[in-house]
């Protein structure tokens, strides 16, 4: 992919701006959260194009955002974050992406590294067998249509209701893992053949469940608050809503194409197909997007009873008894309806976050009543040889990025670079020398997912602190992982 050789102006250390006048046509500017260094690899494809192109959507409120993590995508760049009207903007599924919320879920253990690593072996392999993974892979349960449809509705409290988790999982679940705009009348007959069977699998990818020690606390205040202590194992499950979301995107997406010009909607690029959010096109979308949603909380929540009972298992222990609780579960690839304050009046937006993590700060009555005094959880998984960072949302990125910041340290490499940067060299030892051990359904998963694909993390954390979106709590570094 060519460089990007656009206009840049910077703000500050942190802040880069994309003058509307770059391209006729922009409602608005871009601003770019990056460092020097950073600004550089980011200019290496065309995320930033994209950036420019975001900037065209009718009715966008504010700036067409991009946090430190962007890399090329869909329409939208990853790590991208457009904020559109209510009444006059539109939604765009490329702002959300095919793996509708796509997300992250961590547990807390009561247990340390020492309790583990002896059976760390038997822990992998546990999780390998139970939580299916790989392309195409489905879960140990099959969903009939009507029960499917019920949890397109109920999301994790559907899956919760069933006896697959405690009753406290949901509070501790962006919008207690429900949208309330899911509407199953909105899907296709192949979104819901697609999503039978995988509710409770990991999928392919970037997905993973990874066992990771708690290795440096940066704000004990706050980490007391979300249960956080040295050398304490966390497990982090990332994946999304499958098939299922996949065909959702894919059913709109054609929709809206063959729709913008009878709204007159022109845009710079197709994939960023969009009609106004109070259209029957933007309110299908909106309501089958919601259930893609759900149907990830759901994903997340099986996931999280059945690595429980592996830890069961090992351990002869009962999860209560291992501590096994969610610290929190947010996704990064969704669009909601929240309310801000622009320029002194409240205004209904559509939230669009594209690989983007909400953020709130504290004292938002939408979080749960033990992390109202700090702000919401924020999870980072980084590469599966660095480790995940826990932040806390700000006051800050409730002014500036309608309550955003970055969602992972960003690919760097395309997966077909990293396949050939990789070949021939076994990755499974280079990280078992590190001391992670890793299971994954093939080789070639591994190979793409190298730790040289991603962009430092530790890099991209503190330019979000740094520029005040959110602050850090702990690092947790990897001991184990189970690759999609």
């Amino acid at each position: 992919m060519t460089e990007w050789t656009g206009p840049l102006e910077r703000l500050d250390d942190w802040r880069w701006l994309i003058p509307r006048r770059y391209k006729k046509g922009m409602r608005t500017e871009g601003l770019i959260y990056a460092s020097e260094s950073l600004i550089r690899d980011i200019r290496r494809d065309q995320a930033l194009e994209q950036v420019a192109n975001v900037a065209f959507l009718p009715g966008i409120v504010g700036r067409s955002l991009a946090m430190s993590d962007i890399h090329w995508g869909y329409g939208f760049p990853i790590g991208g974050v457009a904020a559109t009207d209510t009444r006059t903007g539109v939604i765009s599924p490329g702002g959300v992406g095919f793996d509708i919320n796509c997300g992250v879920r961590i547990i807390r253990t009561a247990l340390t590294e020492s309790d583990v690593r002896a059976r760390l072996g038997e822990i992998l392999r546990s999780l390998f067998r139970d939580v299916p993974s790989g392309v195409g892979s489905e879960g140990n349960l099959l969903f009939r249509e009507t029960e499917l449809k019920k949890l397109l509705v109920g999301g994790s409290r559907s899956i919760v209701r069933q006896g697959f988790g405690w009753d406290e999982d949901t509070v501790f679940t962006e919008d207690q893992g429900a949208m309330s705009e899911a509407d199953p009348s909105a899907v296709s007959k192949k979104a819901l053949e697609r999503g039978m069977g995988q509710v409770g699998s990991l999928g392919s990818g970037n997905h993973f469940l990874e066992i990771e020690i708690v290795d440096r606390i940066f704000r004990p205040d706050i980490a007391g608050v979300f249960g956080l202590f040295p050398g304490q194992v966390i497990v982090m499950i990332h994946t999304g809503s499958r098939g299922f979301g996949h065909q959702v995107c894919t059913d709109s997406l054609k929709r809206m194409q063959s729709a913008m010009t009878r709204y007159g909607i022109e845009v710079p690029d197709r994939q960023l197909a969009c009609t106004p959010l109070d259209s029957p096109e933007g309110r299908e979308y909106l309501t089958g997007m919601a259930c893609a949603a759900n149907f990830a909380w759901a994903n997340r929540q099986l996931i999280t009873h059945r690595v429980r009972e592996c830890f069961e298992r090992v351990f002869g222990q009962s999860a209560e008894h291992l501590g096994m609780s969610v610290l929190y579960d947010v996704a990064h690839n969704i669009a909601k309806i929240e309310e801000y304050e622009i320029e002194g009046k409240k205004r209904r937006l559509c939230v669009h976050r594209k690989g983007a993590t909400r953020s709130l700060g504290p004292g938002q009555k939408t979080l749960p009543e033990r992390y109202r005094p700090v702000g919401q959880p924020v999870l980072i998984p980084g590469d599966m040889g660095t480790g995940s960072y826990i932040l806390a949302g700000t006051e800050q990125a409730m002014a500036e990025t309608f309550g955003s910041t970055c969602h992972g340290a960003g690919r760097i490499l395309s997966r077909k670079q990293a396949d050939q940067l990789s070949r021939g060299r076994s990755l499974a030892h280079e990280l078992e020398e590190r001391g992670i051990q890793v299971l994954a359904d093939s080789a070639a998963t591994l190979r793409e997912e190298i730790p040289e694909a991603y962009k430092d993390v530790h890099q991209i954390v503190e330019i979000v602190e740094q520029s005040g979106l959110s602050r850090r709590v702990a690092y947790a570094r990897p001991l184990g992982v189970v690759k999609g």
